[in-house]
């Protein structure tokens, strides 16, 4: 989900992958994908969709949103306010997104430029929890763990976490591929006791094998494109128990 990531247009297969997704989490699919019963189906978005017609996702099937709110300590997105009180004012439960650059400065610098654009949390029953954004260096093919050994990065999430913490009383959302994170972190196990996991695995039927720690997945990007503005997403749970998540339960 780096900056300016422009989602696909391959919409047949990205709707082949909602009824796959929905059949694994256990809901045939049997009413067109905008209306079907079944687990909660959300999205993200960044600046790149700019003004999004959140009425429009709403009757399309959306019930959440991440929004990217910042990257590293020098990033805003302008379209992130827009977006957020959008999503709220159209009935959408929504939260923040932090995209990390973990060689630009240390994780509790970088948390507290996001919690202070954006990535606040109230229990309100409306605010997901910050979620950090963190997967291979997109702007350097030769870093691609921005640098940092295994343990050094491993110190990086668990100092943003902290400040997140200390700031807003949540744990922040972890957002990965069970790649990265095996490669990047050398299958660390310390977060999964206390870190909702939010996964990404796109062209498949199933979120697949998960980072080490963690037995099950709270939220799945299945794609990036498809019948809702950016990257598809599915919560792992009923909507009732999505509110209660975000309310902190």
């Amino acid at each position: 989900m780096a900056r300016g990531r422009k989602p696909s247009g391959r919409r047949t297969r990205a709707a082949a992958l909602l009824v796959a997704a929905l059949t694994v989490a256990g809901t045939a699919l049997t009413r067109s994908p905008a209306f079907a019963a079944g687990p909660p189906r959300g999205h993200d978005v960044s600046s790149h969709q700019k003004n999004v017609d959140w009425r429009s996702a709403k009757a399309k099937g959306a019930r959440f949103v991440y929004i990217k709110a910042t990257e590293s300590t020098d990033y805003v997105s302008p379209y992130f306010s827009r977006q957020y009180d959008g999503a709220r004012a159209a009935g959408i439960v929504r939260g923040a997104y932090h995209f990390a650059l973990p060689d630009r400065s240390s994780g509790r610098t970088q948390a507290a430029y996001f919690v202070h654009h954006g990535g606040a949390w109230r229990a309100d029953g409306w605010t997901l929890p910050p979620a950090l954004d963190i997967e291979y260096n997109p702007y350097s093919a030769g870093h691609r763990c921005y640098g940092l050994s295994k343990a050094g990065m491993t110190g990086w999430i668990h100092s943003f976490s902290d400040e997140v913490k200390r700031l807003t009383g949540r744990r922040p959302v972890i957002y990965t591929t069970a790649h990265w994170w095996n490669t990047c972190t050398g299958g660390s196990r310390a977060f999964a006791s206390n870190h909702a996991l939010w996964i990404a695995r796109h062209d498949a039927a199933d979120a697949g094998a998960l980072p080490a720690g963690w037995s099950s997945w709270t939220f799945w990007q299945y794609d990036n494109g498809g019948a809702l503005p950016g990257d598809q997403n599915l919560f792992n749970g009923s909507q009732a128990q999505l509110r209660k998540f975000t309310r902190g339960g």
